[in-house]
């Protein structure tokens, strides 16, 4: 897997174009992945209490942010490996923030 870390900072956003043709501006919280894949973590920049961190299969073209290719998870063993590294991600950042 990659190091994304390095070119990822608190102030990365991204675009989603859903379906219905509607944009969902969106956060990056990390990427990360699996031995299978890697993950991309968004959460909406609107988001209130209840909406939820979105997880896709993340890919790009020669470590160029601008050709980035998103991917639905779509079965429900692949989503919990996903969702477990996330949980492990986020468990590394913290410690790392408590270590300044």
């Amino acid at each position: 897997m990659a190091d994304y870390d390095k070119k990822i900072d608190d102030n990365d956003k991204m675009t989603l174009y859903l379906d219905d043709g509607t944009e969902l501006k969106c956060d990056v919280i990390g990427i990360f992945g699996t031995d299978e894949y890697e993950y991309i973590a968004l959460l909406p920049e609107d988001a209130g209490d209840d909406d939820n961190i979105f997880l896709y299969r993340f890919s790009m073209e020669d470590d160029d942010f601008e050709n980035i290719t998103l991917e639905s998870i779509d079965s429900d063993e692949e989503f919990d490996k996903a969702s477990e590294a996330f949980e492990d991600y986020m468990e590394k950042q913290a410690f790392l923030d408590e270590e300044g």
